[in-house]
């Protein structure tokens, strides 16, 4: 195949992540680890799977930067993953250093790709590859509002009983709890939610798609969410490689977007082949200012713990 995807980081997210690139026959994908033998067993199992896909590509394992070689795609997603009572920001310290080697190795080897950031806590960890990386701003990327907004989607679906597809919904602002959940926006085929479900309804629903994360924490004990964050960093991956144009909430670097300059924090982004073709900017809400300028807060309070 004509495109490369390198996935860093073969734990559950990766491999899923894997897993989704084969399904949607985007590119040749590299699986990349530390650990010996993992990521080579998990890609040729997933190889393996292409006589009954269809995958026309390849799928290698490596713990070799090497094997990276001009991807056009580097997805991170090694790290720790959060256990029950561990915030986001607990994983901060340990992640930094993880992120940093990353996606030091990965440009040296790809120099031209655009890099998507799974690892929480994703606004801070998007940052520290953005630092070290030496990639302009519109090649380096959060995942985290396209998963939020995913969550988000599906909860108004279920109370309302209606198809996932047919619900539009944002979040924006950090990934952790001081996410923004825009109710006024949000709609089913055109139909403001608000004419459709009660306000305590909607703030339930808001206040459970800004706890999404520890929700799936609480139940598996041993590890958080992948099945969605591995879409979540295809689809984005998806974007770039066909040069679609899609318009997903991403964490991009913001320089004056929303009044706000210095930081990656969760916004509409139209994504293509150079990452961040455009941030979509519109007007706020006096209280979704206040809101999104809490996740500032947030956000800068990581950026200030990464030493960066």
């Amino acid at each position: 195949m004509e495109k490369k995807i390198t996935i860093i980081g073969a734990g559950n997210v990766g491999a899923t992540a894997a897993h989704w690139a084969l399904v949607r026959q985007l590119a040749d994908v590299v699986l990349l680890d530390v650990m010996e033998g993992i990521p080579q067993g998990k890609a040729l199992d997933l190889w393996q799977s292409g006589p009954l896909d269809g995958y026309p590509g390849t799928m290698r394992g490596s713990n070799d930067y090497a094997d990276t070689r001009d991807s056009d795609v580097v997805i991170i997603t090694a790290g720790l993953a959060r256990k029950p009572g561990m915030s986001r920001d607990d994983l901060l310290a340990k992640n930094v250093a993880i992120v940093k080697s990353c996606a030091e190795e990965a440009v040296k080897y790809s120099p031209d790709c655009v890099m998507i950031v799974v690892t929480n806590p994703i606004d801070a960890m998007v940052h520290t590859a953005f630092k070290v990386s030496g990639l302009p701003k519109e090649r380096i990327i959060g995942m985290a509002g396209v998963l939020d907004s995913a969550r988000y989607r599906t909860f108004l679906a279920d109370a309302l009983g209606v198809a996932a597809r047919d619900v539009n919904a944002l979040v924006m602002g950090i990934h952790g709890d001081n996410m923004l959940p825009l109710v006024r926006l949000a709609n089913v085929a055109g139909v403001p939610v608000t004419d459709l479900l009660s306000e305590e309804k909607i703030a339930e629903i808001v206040k459970r798609t800004q706890m999404g994360g520890i929700e799936i924490v609480n139940h598996l004990k041993t590890g958080s969410a992948f099945y969605t964050p591995g879409l979540a960093a295809i689809e984005m991956a998806e974007a770039v490689l066909t040069d679609s144009h899609r318009v997903m909430p991403c964490a991009a670097y913001l320089e004056g977007e929303f009044g706000i300059s210095g930081y990656f924090l969760g916004v509409p982004v139209v994504l293509g082949k150079n990452g961040v073709e455009k941030i979509l900017e519109f007007q706020l809400t006096e209280e979704e200012k206040t809101a999104l300028a809490a996740s500032v807060e947030a956000v800068s309070r990581q950026m200030a713990a990464t030493g960066l």
